[in-house]
């Protein structure tokens, strides 16, 4: 396979400082050192862009949330959560201005009534 050839870059002084210093424990120069990271971090990119990818067709419904890994599962748990807080609060709003008391669970999961003029009750 031929060697693709080099294209004359430039690096901020810091990174070809941390490149050479890097790269004289790893036995590479400072352009090997900058290319491995520079190889390291397209890659760590690509599979953010495909867990995202993942999420998202889950999330639409085209991929079972069975054929995801843990991280991605809690990434769509706490997006349905916050959708569901989201739409809970909108829809108690409106419920609260159609003069309607309406109960929830808080943050310490005791029952509360949510009064039309905005006041609470907690009930146990």
């Amino acid at each position: 396979m031929a060697a693709i050839p080099d294209r004359p870059t430039r690096f901020a002084a810091d990174l070809l400082d941390s490149a050479a210093a890097e790269g004289a424990r790893q036995s590479r120069s400072a352009k090997q050192q900058l290319d491995h990271w520079a190889r390291v971090g397209r890659q760590v990119s690509m599979q953010s862009v495909t867990a995202q990818r993942r999420i998202e067709a889950a999330l639409a419904g085209k991929m079972p949330l069975t054929l995801l890994h843990e991280a991605e599962r809690m990434a769509i748990n706490a997006h349905l959560d916050a959708q569901v807080q989201q739409r809970a609060g909108a829809f108690g709003e409106q419920l609260a201005r159609e003069g309607i008391t309406t109960v929830s669970l808080d943050g310490e999961g005791r029952l509360v009534r949510h009064h039309p003029d905005g006041t609470t009750t907690i009930l146990g």
